[in-house]
């Protein structure tokens, strides 16, 4: 007896040649990536001097001034023609 039918063999196999297409380019690319890291070695950081401490910086901070109460004019009447 037969597992898979013609069709069912075909999609099988179709699917597993997929994903192997899919790890060899994943595959490739992270060989490449390597290759290149292994080229070019990342730069070990320098050794950082010991600097003086900043000195605080201070800001002149206005005080709010309260804003005048608005005047209003007397109201004006409008004819629309």
């Amino acid at each position: 007896m037969e597992l898979l039918s013609v069709q069912g063999t075909g999609a099988a196999v179709a699917v597993a040649v997929l994903l192997l297409c899919i790890v060899l380019v994943h595959l490739v690319k992270l060989a490449g990536i390597g290759f290149r890291a292994r080229k070019n070695p990342p730069e070990k950081p320098k050794e950082e001097k010991e600097r003086p401490k900043p000195e605080p910086v201070y800001y002149i901070v206005e005080k709010k001034k309260k804003r005048a109460k608005a005047e209003y004019s007397e109201p004006r009447r409008f004819d629309f023609k």
